[in-house]
């Protein structure tokens, strides 16, 4: 029986889907899997779940927050991901950048734009919802920015993350980073553990 495809859920505005994307290669080389990956707009989901960012959810926990902030440093340990850094510009409005995921893929060049935008927000603190910001970004990875920019306000592009961040809700999702196999959701980096032994299994 063939293995079903892993999805990643991601908003560029969450830490810790940067996270899970610099760890996503290893599990997919020793799993022998490829994660498709599903931009979705995190706004979108909080509104149409009633979830919220940690840091509002538990702003009168300070115990849970500093709970969370240790266990990020300790899967930045393990995993070795040195060149994290917290964005002073947080939290970011992503719809542009999200747009861009979209866009990017009808140019052909989904992977590194993922890559460069992740690396922007998370390894550069770089303001990525300053349009002129995010062109300049783009333009020194090579990436047609002009181009790119321009598809945002397409309403096709506009549609097809919408539906993504629809579809998303209707499987169960709540935040980000998710990931699904089939009908099977996993939240969060810590999962993903659990998601390589789905796929081993």
């Amino acid at each position: 029986m063939a293995k079903k495809t892993p999805e990643f859920l991601f908003d560029f505005g969450s830490p810790n889907a940067y996270l899970a994307h610099k760890v996503i290669p290893a599990i997919e080389a020793r799993a022998g899997a490829r994660f498709t990956y599903v931009p979705v707009l995190l706004g979108g989901v909080f509104k149409a779940t009633g979830n919220q960012a940690p840091m509002l959810a538990f702003a009168g926990v300070p115990a849970k927050l500093a709970y969370e902030a240790l266990e990020m440093r300790r899967f930045i340990a393990r995993h070795g991901l040195t060149a994290y850094r917290q964005n002073p510009h947080f939290p970011v409005n992503t719809l542009l950048i999200m747009r861009g995921t979209e866009a990017a893929r009808e140019l052909g060049v989904f992977a590194p734009y993922v890559e460069t935008v992740f690396a922007a927000m998370w390894e550069d603190g770089r303001k990525m919802d300053d349009p002129a910001v995010v062109a300049e970004t783009l333009a020194a990875a090579g990436l047609p920015a002009e181009r790119l920019l321009e598809l945002t306000q397409d309403q096709a592009i506009k549609d097809r993350l919408a539906a993504n961040t629809a579809g998303a809700v209707e499987r169960g999702v709540f935040g980000s980073p998710s990931f699904l196999i089939g009908d099977e959701l996993w939240f969060g980096k810590d999962r993903l553990r659990d998601v390589e032994d789905a796929l081993q299994s």
